[in-house]
């Protein structure tokens, strides 16, 4: 690892490089992904569980494959230099034009330089996303309807 995390201590500081990360990720950004994560860092969303920062950088580039203008927009976060828990707003267009939001938040453990060595992303995906699709999402709300008390 080189650069300016390999030599920087976890602080406000580095919570504060981490954010400005997530909310301005662009592709190009995932060739130095090392600097935001450990090497052997775990990454858990509702659909990933993976190690490695090929491997996380991989889900981010699924993401700009797929999707138009994706970006995280972080409201809040609470912790300290070795454990913070970050919420979100992610947004993009999907290729048709429609514009859709998911709220969540992201729990993060950090090295002694900064970097992630865990992240585990909470989110909702029936109500955030399912719910929002055409056909599974009728479905959807109608189980959610059935269910509620």
């Amino acid at each position: 690892m080189t650069g300016p995390a390999a030599t920087q201590p976890a602080s406000g500081s580095a919570v504060a490089r981490i954010v400005d990360f997530f909310e301005h990720l662009a592709p190009a950004d995932l060739a130095r992904i090392d600097r935001i994560y450990a090497a052997d860092a775990s990454f858990k969303d509702p659909f990933n569980d993976v190690r490695g920062c090929e491997a996380i950088a991989a889900i981010f580039r699924h993401m700009f494959d797929q999707l138009v203008e994706p970006r995280f927009i972080v409201h809040d976060r609470v912790g300290d230099e070795r454990e913070v828990f970050l919420t979100w707003d992610f947004e993009f267009r999907r290729a048709r034009g429609d514009r859709l939001q998911i709220r969540g938040a992201s729990h993060l453990r950090l090295d002694g330089c900064g970097r992630i060595t865990w992240h585990r992303d909470y989110w909702d995906a029936a109500e955030e996303l399912y719910e929002k699709l055409p056909i599974v999402g009728t479905l959807m709300r109608w189980l959610k309807r059935r269910a509620a008390s």
